[in-house]
């Protein structure tokens, strides 16, 4: 185990989350030595219970945590692009995933409030809670107040969205040459819910930046920063594929590379993905 990446990974994640080193000793039953310890690096090999008990009071699975201490063993066979590319991050929403039928309006026909005023509630709310600042129940209840009925945004959206034509094999292809993460601005636990439902394609991600959970959306500079480091990877080795434009001149301005994804035109941008991400001779 590299101590000294598990040290980074768990320092970050307690900040993501808020909590002092203090915070999180009491929280979680362990000496302020020993996290101040796991967080320098200065334990060789700690032990396992130990980190579960940071992630549980984290609210973390153990795979999430070590995810960013996991991805950066076990990549020599893992290829280099003609540009020097190494990881590649695919954007969730408009990539992964593209709308079927519009859940807006979907919730306009149950209500009988039009789909304007279902909008404008959901736009208060939809950075808040991207962020982890507010809850999908506070967004559920602002709609339900206005809609006079109860709501579930998270069963309205599954069922207006289906993944990109092309997509799974695209990143099936892509994950055997190259460590693949999803760097997604998105509400609390939906990427798993998404994950379950089969709405996103089956393979192994090396790392998963959800903005819920590290208290940062795209394209602000820390959301970047987070996922270069989680990433292992120096940023001129990253890929960024993403719909929307100012999120790819946040990754360009890092030092990272983007491409646009069009999610009605998958077919070109496949192609595109692919041809840029030919291995180096």
């Amino acid at each position: 185990m590299d101590e000294k990446r598990l040290g980074a990974v768990v320092q970050e994640a307690r900040r993501s989350h808020g909590y002092t080193q203090q915070t999180l000793c009491q929280k979680s039953g362990l000496s302020y030595s020993t996290l101040a310890k796991i967080e320098r690096g200065a334990i060789k090999s700690p032990s396992i219970f130990t980190i579960q008990q940071i992630a549980t009071t984290l609210g973390m699975s153990l795979d999430e945590l070590m995810v960013g201490v996991l991805a950066v063993s076990g990549t020599s066979d893992k290829k280099v692009s003609q540009n020097g590319i190494r990881f590649v991050y695919f954007d969730m929403n408009g990539c992964l995933v593209r709308s079927s039928s519009n859940a807006f309006a979907k919730l306009a026909e149950d209500s009988g409030v039009s789909p304007d005023s279902i909008e404008t509630i959901f736009w208060q709310y939809d950075e808040a809670v991207n962020k982890g600042e507010k809850s999908i129940d506070e967004l559920n209840t602002a709609l339900a107040e206005r809609l006079g009925m109860m709501v579930d945004w998270y069963a309205y959206y599954l069922d207006s969205i289906e993944p990109t034509p092309g997509i799974a094999e695209l990143l099936a292809w892509v994950s055997k040459n190259y460590r693949v993460g999803i760097l997604t601005n998105t509400m609390p636990n939906l990427v798993h819910l998404m994950i379950d439902r089969g709405l996103l394609p089956q393979i192994p991600y090396d790392v998963i930046i959800d903005s819920s959970e590290v208290h940062a959306i795209k394209p602000e500079t820390r959301i970047y920063e987070i996922a270069a480091e989680r990433a292992g990877v120096t940023p001129n080795e990253i890929l960024l594929i993403d719909d929307d434009r100012p999120n790819l001149v946040a990754a360009g301005q890092m030092g990272w590379h983007a491409m646009k994804f069009q999610p009605y035109q998958p077919e070109e941008a496949i192609v595109a993905i692919s041809t840029a991400l030919q291995p180096a001779a």
